[in-house]
């Protein structure tokens, strides 16, 4: 009986841990694509909101040769 109580609020401590930590929020996302000669180069920039209400802008770029 007392591993039964003890499985159960472990598992509700688990379900709760997101709610308490939050998550991060995608406001913006745009993707670029230069595609010349024998390279194509991505370029993405994301704008998210963090749970403590600042925002970060994040911006990757990467480049292929065919």
């Amino acid at each position: 009986m007392k591993n039964g109580i003890f499985g159960l609020m472990v598992s509700a401590c688990l379900v709760g841990l997101p709610a308490l930590t939050g998550c991060e929020r995608e406001l913006a996302r745009e993707t670029e694509v230069k595609e010349s000669g024998d390279k194509t180069t991505v370029k993405d920039t994301k704008v998210t909101e963090k749970p403590d209400g600042t925002i970060e802008k994040t911006t990757e770029k990467k480049t292929v040769d065919k």
